[in-house]
């Protein structure tokens, strides 16, 4: 696919909504892999906090500072020329204070060169969102699970139809406070579309069925790089982690075996 020069903005999404054309989204969290999924033709690239896991090799997000947050947004934002960066804020950048969370996003944006951040979370979050967007920081959402509160959740469960009404609540305040999109995790497929129609800005769906306005999906998981298992919903596109073993035990063969270099 040919990558046009012309980078997407936030605006451009809700555009894609409005016409009914499908946002795709992956995360990145290096300028190889940013590069690659940017002349792809992505939509959006994440740096997600879920580097704490497939990059880092935490069992949680919690972990992840705002330091490495830095340092990868710059390496995606590098590699990246056209799709839309957005950057996760890690856990306690941002829910301490609206002031807090505004020195941390800005910090992604102006060192890391992200276009936005994105925060979990919704009516405790809302006036943090409020006063990011009222500071020129585009700010997207996250409702359903949200890993930053795994704990509290009691594991990374999908979220039951039951809470409809709750989330999409929730929906609504971010939209209020100025939030460009909202990332649904494992939500019911039925909520998600629920609040896909309800909103007037577009939904990116994790687990949550095919009714909302985008997808997204961790990287690793879906090209087969992360080894321990992945969550049901993921289709796999590729076994680059096989390829890669291969490869390697290729090269130490010839190594040792004399084959490299001729």
């Amino acid at each position: 696919m040919t990558n046009p020069a012309k980078p997407i903005r936030t605006t451009a999404l809700s555009e894609y909504k409005r016409r009914g054309r499908k946002i795709a989204m992956l995360t990145a969290y290096d300028a190889a892999m940013a590069r690659l999924l940017d002349q792809a033709g992505l939509d959006v690239l994440l740096v997600g906090d879920s580097l704490g896991m497939v990059v880092m090799g935490y069992p949680t997000t919690i972990p992840v500072t705002l330091d490495a947050m830095v340092h990868h947004t710059r390496a995606v934002a590098n590699g990246a020329a056209r799709a839309l960066i957005v950057a996760d804020l890690p856990f306690l950048t941002y829910q301490v204070s609206p002031e807090e969370a505004l020195r941390s996003a800005g910090r992604l944006l102006q060192e890391g060169g992200a276009a936005a951040v994105k925060l979990e979370g919704g009516r405790a979050i809302a006036a943090t969102v409020h006063r990011l967007v009222e500071a020129g920081i585009p700010v997207m959402g996250h409702l359903g699970l949200t890993p930053q509160a795994v704990h509290q959740l009691g594991g990374y469960r999908r979220r039951p139809e039951s809470e409809t009404a709750a989330l999409l609540a929730d929906a609504r305040l971010l939209q209020e406070a100025g939030a460009f999109a909202v990332v649904l995790e494992l939500v019911h497929p039925e909520t998600a579309r629920a609040i896909s129609a309800e909103l007037a800005i577009p939904t990116i769906g994790i687990g949550a069925g095919p009714h909302c306005d985008g997808q997204v999906l961790v990287s690793y998981d879906a090209f087969g790089l992360f080894p321990g298992p992945v969550p049901s919903f993921v289709k796999s596109y590729a076994r680059l982690g096989e390829e890669m073993l291969t490869a390697a035990q290729a090269y130490i063969a010839d190594v040792q075996e004399g084959r490299f270099p001729e």
